[in-house]
């Protein structure tokens, strides 16, 4: 059920243990990354430490400079212009040392260049193998896990970890390289005043919990606003999408869903604000701390300059020493709050690769027969909907014989197309059991079992592809055997809407892109009808795909359909009694139940609902 705009689902900020226990999703992660590329992984990080110890390098040239400034000042050389001072060899040591640091700042960077590089290599890599990773463990998920709102929500989560992710990467890289670069200025500092370092860590603990802090309402905002930025994104496609363009005009709908776009992105705008406001003012008052550690700490190594016991090349190093300690801490404590909230965001992609799929293949799944010889057999087959109250099928028993083609027939609601689902076994029955040649379904090995079965459904897709491949897609196996295609599309009467087609089977159909060619319902539905015939399948099911043609096309459809189902075992839905009344059998469903079986003629002989519907449909065309 929908949520009402502004309503969020009930998920608590992340307790303490929660955001620690987010932490164990960073080795998977590293893993990944080290999959994605190991040769990108070790130069990023390789360069990194190289770089880790520039600053101090740097800095500790910069004192030595200094102190060999004041030395030559001291001296009381008296050079009349540049070139006597350079001839004396009196600026030898000096011009070295700037040679030195030129070229340590050319290094560096270089160095952050290549780092920049590297990770954006990788970044791009690591995206593109996550989603298809997505999409991979997606396919093998069951058709009900699809029709689960909590799991779109999941879904739209994982998706967007794949983009959005590898920040953490230059995050984690990074961290590494200032807890070298840290140490190195330590080492440096604790025979000054070792005390002042761990004064500088004491005064940044509070920006760090307070960082940690809004780290994690950051992501509770994001977690529970999940379905509404779902349906932003649902309002802004329909707003402005070819699909929905001759309803919106006709309708004058893009007031409406102006209005509530503007109302569900004004809600997390006014979330996303006040959480910013809070987030900056504590931000800067916590931080102001850490900025009074590193003053006290900084009016020491004064004091001990003026005292004598340092120099002005020992004041500049330490001064420069302590700003950047204070800069690195700072930026370690908060960058473990950042990467201990990013890790909770990778909760949510991993726990959508941790779902498991209910219907899958045994370890000692069999082959499906070929031929099927008997044919499938419902037993007392019951099935209902998750969170659904009504069974959708009950108490169903009958036979699919091998080589019949059999109609089924009822009113909307009645378990027409659960049947079918459950013959494909996208889902499996809640009671009883479904049996192919004496066999249990579940014995069999799902892919075998799909393989062998062609489904056209009412809602079929329709692919923005060329129409070889639209058709193509019905067996992809077969995606390049031009020859199938074209006899595939001439069994569905497509071969006609094709004929007409400027680039013909090579034109790229539908308007999503600019030299598409968009097609009439029922050519849409002639096309997807020809997937089905593109499968060497055993099982055939048209379910209500002809809905968009006219009587006499869809009549034409299944007379065609019969005969090329010829030795094949079919089934057929349709409202359209006229036309289903050429099948070998007709079940009528009312109601998830199985209400009558038998032909035309005895169901037109036995008065019941079959009899009262035809005869309510027939007297239209009268």
């Amino acid at each position: 059920m929908p949520q009402a705009p502004g309503t969020v689902p009930s998920r608590g900020q992340p307790t303490l243990r929660e955001r620690f226990n987010a932490m164990r999703n960073l080795p998977p992660f590293l893993r990944q990354v080290w999959a994605t590329s190991p040769a990108l992984t070790l130069t990023s990080l390789g360069i990194r430490l190289v770089r880790a110890v520039m600053p101090v390098l740097m800095l500790y040239i910069g004192k030595l400079i200094i102190d060999e400034v004041v030395r030559l000042v001291g001296l009381g050389l008296d050079f009349v212009d540049l070139r006597q001072a350079w001839a004396s060899g009196q600026l030898d040591f000096l011009l070295w040392l700037v040679l030195a640091e030129f070229g340590l700042a050319v290094l560096s960077d270089l160095l952050g260049r290549l780092v920049s590089y590297a990770e954006g290599l990788l970044s791009e890599l690591f995206t593109n193998a996550t989603s298809v990773r997505l999409m991979e463990h997606a396919a093998t998920l069951d058709l009900e896990d699809f029709e689960d709102p909590e799991l779109q929500d999941k879904l739209d989560r994982a998706r967007r970890q794949t983009m959005g992710r590898m920040s953490l990467l230059g995050q984690l890289f990074g961290q590494v390289q200032d807890i070298v670069t840290v140490a190195s200025f330590a080492a440096g500092l604790l025979i000054y005043a070792p005390w002042l370092i761990l004064l500088l860590a004491i005064a940044l603990l509070p920006a760090f919990i307070g960082e940690s802090h809004f780290n994690a309402l950051g992501y509770t905002l994001n977690f529970q606003w999940t379905p509404e930025r779902r349906q932003l994104e649902y309002v802004r496609q329909t707003g402005a999408s070819v699909e929905s363009a001759k309803e919106v005009k006709i309708f004058d709908l893009h007031r409406f869903l102006i209005d509530r776009y503007r109302t569900l992105a004004e809600g997390f705008y006014r979330a996303n604000r006040a959480l910013a406001r809070r987030r900056a003012f504590w931000g800067t008052l916590l931080a102001a701390l850490g900025t009074l550690g590193y003053y006290v700490a900084y009016a020491y190594i004064v004091w001990r300059t003026i005292r004598g016991d340092f120099s002005i090349g020992d004041l500049t190093f330490l001064a420069g020493s302590f700003r950047r300690l204070r800069q690195l801490l700072e930026g370690l404590l908060v960058g473990f709050s950042q990467v201990a909230g990013q890790a909770l965001y990778l909760d949510d992609l991993f726990s959508f690769f941790a779902i498991e799929p209910e219907i899958r293949s045994k370890p000692d799944a069999v082959p499906v027969p070929r031929p099927i010889s008997r044919g499938f057999v419902f037993e007392n087959v019951g099935f209902r909907y998750p969170d659904a109250e009504r069974w959708a099928v009950r108490n169903l028993d009958f036979e699919l014989r091998a080589g019949e083609v059999l109609a089924l027939v009822g009113e909307n609601g009645a378990g027409k197309t659960t049947l079918v689902k459950l013959l494909a076994r996208l889902y499996d029955p809640d009671e009883g059991r479904i049996l192919l040649d004496g066999r249990d379904l579940r014995d069999y090995d799902l892919d075998d079992l799909r393989a062998n079965i062609g489904v056209i459904f009412q809602d079929f897709v329709r692919y923005h592809l060329t129409a070889a491949e639209n058709i193509g897609v019905g067996q992809i196996g077969a995606m390049d055997d031009r020859e199938r295609i074209v006899d595939a599309a001439r069994r569905a009467m497509a071969d006609e809407v094709i004929a007409e087609l400027p680039g013909g089977y090579d034109q790229l159909i539908g308007r999503r892109f600019k030299t598409g060619v968009d097609l009439s319902g029922g050519q849409w539905q002639k096309i997807a009808i020809a997937r089905a015939y593109m499968r060497d399948a055993q099982v055939m099911i048209l379910d209500e795909p002809t809905a968009a043609l006219d009587a006499r096309s869809e009549y034409e459809v299944f007379r065609r359909f019969k005969e090329l189902s010829h030795q094949r075992t079919a089934v057929l839905i349709s409202h359209r009694f006229s036309s289903v009344r050429m099948a070998d059998r007709i079940l009528v469903l009312d109601q998830g139940r199985l209400e009558a079986s038998g032909t035309h003629e005895e169901l037109m002989a036995a008065g019941g609902r079959y009899a009262e519907l035809f005869e309510l449909q027939a007297s239209g065309y009268r």
